[in-house]
C-alpha cells in the first residue's frame, strides 16, 4: 500500500537538498514542485525501495511568439512538465547502461529485437504539491469563508449575468447563523454534476443552495483556473458561481500578456494515462507504454471526484490504440503534507518590508543522471544566460526539445547495429532519423486519442495542440 504522506516527504526532502540556486525567496515567492519516484519492489513482498528519481520546479510557460521551430527553447516550465522531462533523461541514461551491456535498475530486455521492458517489481509513481492547473483544479467550494465570489442577490442573479464577474473575498462575520434558501439559478445549469455535491448544491434542474450571510445570499463557487479553453471548442459561460467554468474540456496554460500553445498539466496527465509518459521517442525502445502507477498530490484544495474527472474519466472510453498502448487509471491519492514553499506558506511566513509575493521566475530540474544532474531555466533559456547567448547551445535547457533529441540519437549511437529495434532500421531515417518522421506513428496514436476523447473538436485544434 502507497503512503501518500511518505511519498511528499521524499519529494520535499530531495529538494532541501538541493543547491539554493533557482530556489524562492523564503517569505516573499512561492513556486510549485512535482517528482518522479522509482519503486522497486524486491523479492520479499515486505521490501519496497522508493527512490525520487526526477525532480522539478516552475509556474510558468512562455507566449507562442517566443517558442522557436528549432526546439532549442522549453516552453512550458510548470512544474509537472519539468519533473516529466527530466524522468525522461533518466530514463535515456538507463536504456545507455542497458544496450552498453551494463546493469540497469529500470529495464530488462523483451522478447521483441531491439525492445526493453521494466524489470519485474519496478514502477514509477508521479508527485505534485498541488493540483494540476486545468481541468483538475476547478474544485467546489464547501467553504463560505473561501468563495471568492461577492455576494449576489436575487435581482442581480437573474439579471446581472453579464455585470461584472470578477471574484474578491468577503468575510463574513464571526457571529453569522448561515441558513440555506433556493434560488433560480439559470445561469448554472452548464455545470457538469460531477463539480458539485447534489446534497448540498444541486436540487433540480433550475434551483440551487444558497448560504445566507448577514442576510445576503452568497452564490456557491468553485477554485478557478488560469488555464483558457482551447479556441473552437466549449467557452467558459463565466456564470456567477458554479457556472463560471466549462468542466472536462481542454485547455491551454495563459502566458504573460499573450495566448500560450502549452495544453494545461491536466490534459496532459491525462494523456500520459493513455501513451505513456515516455514520449515518442523512447517508445522506439520500449515494448510497452510506461504508466504513473500512481498520482500523489500534496495538501492543497482537492477533491477526489474532480481529480478522477481531469485525470481518469475524460479518456476512459478511447480505444483501438496501437499494439503497447492501453488506457491506464492512476490511483489517485492526496498527501496531508503541504509544501513548505507553496502560495499558502508563502504568504503565512511573509513579513513587511519584504515586498509583495510573487511566483518564483525560475525553473528548478534535477534528475538522477552522472553528468550534470542540475538544470535550472527562466523563460525557457538557461537561467543567467545574456541575451548575446540567445540561440547559442550555451543558453538552451537539457530539457528542450533540440536537447532531449540530441541525447536520444546518443542512445542510438551507443546501441548495436544489429540491437536496434526494428522502427529505426527504416530506409529513410538512416541519416540522422528526422523527429517527425520517427515520430509519425505516436503522433498517430495521439490523434486517436483526441478524436476518441473529444469528438467534437475541429480536427485543426485537435492538431494544432496535441504535441505542445
Amino acid at each position: 500500500m502507497l503512503d501518500p504522506d511518505e511519498v511528499s516527504r521524499l519529494c520535499y526532502e530531495r529538494f532541501q537538498q538541493l543547491p539554493r540556486r533557482g530556489k524562492p525567496e523564503p517569505g516573499r515567492e512561492w513556486t510549485l514542485l512535482a517528482a518522479v519516484l522509482q519503486v522497486t519492489r524486491r523479492e520479499s513482498p515486505d521490501l519496497v525501495e522508493k527512490e525520487v528519481v526526477s525532480m522539478g520546479t516552475g509556474t510558468k510557460c512562455i507566449g507562442q511568439r517566443a517558442m522557436s521551430p528549432k526546439g532549442d527553447v522549453l516552453n512550458d516550465s510548470h512544474a509537472e512538465v519539468i519533473a516529466r522531462r527530466g524522468c525522461i533523461r533518466y530514463l535515456i541514461q538507463q536504456l545507455h547502461e542497458a544496450v552498453s551491456g551494463r546493469s540497469s535498475s529500470v529495464f530488462c530486455p523483451s522478447d521483441q529485437r531491439g525492445k526493453w521492458k521494466l524489470r519485474p517489481g519496478v514502477s514509477f509513481v508521479f508527485f505534485t504539491s498541488h493540483t494540476p492547473c486545468g481541468d483538475a483544479s476547478i474544485i467546489p467550494m464547501k467553504d463560505v469563508q473561501s468563495q471568492p465570489c461577492p455576494p449576489v442577490t436575487p435581482v442581480q442573479v437573474a439579471h446581472k449575468a453579464g455585470g461584472d464577474r470578477k471574484r474578491k473575498a468577503e468575510e463574513p462575520s464571526e457571529d453569522q447563523n448561515p441558513k440555506m434558501i433556493r434560488l433560480d439559478l439559470k445561469e448554472t445549469e452548464q455545470v457538469d454534476s460531477r463539480d458539485t455535491e447534489p446534497s448540498e448544491s444541486r436540487t433540480d434542474s433550475t434551483e440551487t443552495l444558497v448560504e445566507m450571510t448577514d442576510g445576503v445570499p452568497q452564490v456557491p463557487d468553485v477554485h478557478r483556473t488560469g488555464a483558457k479553453c482551447v479556441p473552437g471548442g466549449p467557452a467558459d459561460p463565466l456564470h456567477p458561481g458554479v457556472g463560471y467554468h466549462s468542466t472536462g474540456v481542454l485547455r491551454v496554460k495563459p502566458g504573460r500578456g499573450e495566448p500560450t500553445l502549452s495544453l494545461s498539466c491536466s490534459d496532459k496527465l491525462a494523456r500520459w494515462g493513455v501513451l505513456g509518459f515516455q514520449g515518442a521517442l523512447l517508445a522506439h525502445y520500449l515494448q510497452e507504454a510506461l504508466y504513473f502507477r500512481a498520482v500523489v498530490v500534496g495538501r492543497c484544495p482537492y477533491s477526489p471526484e474532480v481529480m478522477l474527472r481531469a485525470l481518469v474519466t475524460r479518456c476512459s472510453q478511447v480505444s483501438d490504440l496501437p499494439a503497447g498502448f492501453s488506457v491506464h487509471p492512476p490511483v489517485l491519492l492526496q498527501s496531508s503534507l503541504e509544501f513548505p514553499f507553496s502560495q499558502a506558506q508563502t504568504e503565512l511566513q511573509h513579513r513587511d518590508g519584504q515586498g509583495r509575493i510573487s511566483p518564483c521566475g525560475a525553473a528548478i530540474s534535477w534528475c538522477n543522471v552522472p553528468e550534470q544532474p542540475l538544470d535550472v531555466t527562466a523563460n525557457g533559456y538557461k537561467h543567467g544566460v545574456t541575451r548575446k547567448a540567445l540561440g547559442t547551445p550555451k543558453a538552451r535547457s537539457l530539457l528542450c526539445k533540440l536537447e532531449l533529441f540530441r541525447s536520444f540519437l546518443s542512445l542510438v549511437s551507443a546501441t548495436d547495429p544489429s540491437a536496434l529495434p526494428d522502427s529505426l532500421r527504416r530506409s529513410d531515417l538512416q541519416t540522422y532519423w528526422d523527429y517527425k518522421q520517427a515520430s509519425s506513428w505516436y503522433q498517430q496514436a495521439q490523434q486517436q486519442l483526441l478524436l476518441q476523447a473529444f469528438p467534437l473538436w475541429p480536427r485543426s485544434d485537435r492538431n494544432l495542440l496535441l504535441f505542445r
